[in-house]
């Protein structure tokens, strides 16, 4: 594991979503270094309404809901299956997708990332007790969605998650085992980068200002 970095949910950025009809909290992200190009993002949004998505062209998107009764999203016409919390769903970010809201406002999560550099994937993981995960990726982001959430590596402690804390993990092996405890029971969410998400000639930015959603 060459580096371990923490974001706390108290320092994550709010930016305006897109199409002007909401924000969006910024949880890690990475652009090029010498453009503004977006590799990937981590962020959480706040749906007040039903209503449509923010068109990315030439990336995809895996979204989850994290608080409310759930959604279903109509991508190009086609709809998808109910999405309760913690049930991630992967799309196309240029569609026409819009999102039905089953019961009132709700919190999402989302993944968006440049498909033609970036290959990703993003499961969720019940801590009920030391729960071992296995990665082959190159960089590795363990979000916690209760109240506290240990990581160690080899047996040697990482981090202490809290309340929406996010680690980030760049690998320097085939294989990243983590084990994770939570305290109580916590859902974590486990989201897998490869290609050029951990090279070294892109940097991770903060808030930058580009739109959100």
């Amino acid at each position: 594991m060459t580096g371990a970095r923490v974001h706390r949910a108290a320092g994550y950025g709010r930016m305006p979503w897109k199409n002007g009809a909401g924000s969006t909290l910024e949880v890690a992200r990475v652009d090029a270094a010498t453009s503004r190009e977006m590799l990937w993002r981590l962020s959480i949004a706040d749906v007040p309404s039903a209503g449509p998505f923010s068109a990315f062209p030439g990336y995809r998107r895996i979204i989850s809901v994290l608080e409310g009764d759930g959604m279903v999203l109509t991508v190009d016409g086609v709809r998808s299956r109910v999405l309760k919390p913690f049930d991630a769903f992967s799309f196309d970010g240029a569609a026409n997708t819009r999102c039905e809201l089953l019961g009132g406002a709700i919190r999402d999560f989302n993944l968006i990332y440049a498909s033609y550099r970036v290959a990703a994937r993003m499961r969720w993981v019940t801590v009920a007790q030391p729960e071992p995960v296995v990665s082959s990726a190159q960089k590795v982001l363990v979000f916690n969605t209760g109240e506290g959430v240990a990581v160690t590596v080899a047996g040697t402690m990482v981090a202490e998650l809290g309340h929406h804390d996010c680690l980030e993990l760049d690998a320097d092996r085939e294989r990243l085992a983590l084990e994770l405890t939570g305290v109580p029971v916590s859902v974590c969410a486990v989201v897998e980068l490869s290609g050029t998400c951990g090279a070294p000639s892109f940097q991770t930015r903060w808030a930058s200002g580009t739109p959100g959603r």
